[in-house]
């Protein structure tokens, strides 16, 4: 078996991540980045600025310029709190809702590919195990703050 770290290098290039955009939809190309915030904003039920920028691990200032990007390609809204004016709602506009749509197609698409070359129980075993992982990496105070 490759060592750890070359497997999870390996998995990090074949998923994309080190790639610049994930996906196109229509005209637009979309970012890795992108992309898991209009979907994290998508699940969420009108999550703040701070929750999204905290579920993904990313730092306030930085997260804010990645809105204003969103805000001006016309597929995120923010809207401010009417309990707190200083917190800001995130939502999804129509085109926003259409693209993070079009972008869970493309990766179910993707991913039923990839795992149509296993067996069920392959398969089961690899969700399996990528739930064990990243429940231990919540848990880690090394390397990555957990996800709330």
């Amino acid at each position: 078996m490759e060592n750890t770290r070359e497997l999870f290098q390996i998995l990090t290039r074949r998923f994309g991540f080190l790639s610049k955009n994930c996906c196109t939809v229509g005209h637009l190309e979309i970012s890795v980045v992108h992309s898991h915030i209009l979907y994290e904003i998508d699940k969420g039920h009108n999550p703040s600025i701070q929750q999204i920028a905290q579920n993904l691990g990313i730092d306030i200032t930085t997260f804010s310029r990645q809105i204003q990007s969103l805000v001006k390609q016309g597929l995120v809204k923010k809207t401010p709190d009417p309990n707190d004016r200083r917190i800001s709602i995130l939502s999804l506009t129509t085109e926003g809702k259409f693209v993070a749509t079009a972008i869970d197609a493309q990766m179910k698409q993707y991913l039923d590919e990839v795992f149509s070359h296993l067996n069920e129980f392959e398969k089961e075993t690899v969700l399996r195990s990528i739930q064990l992982l990243t429940n231990a990496m919540g848990k880690s105070t090394y390397c990555c703050q957990p996800l709330l």
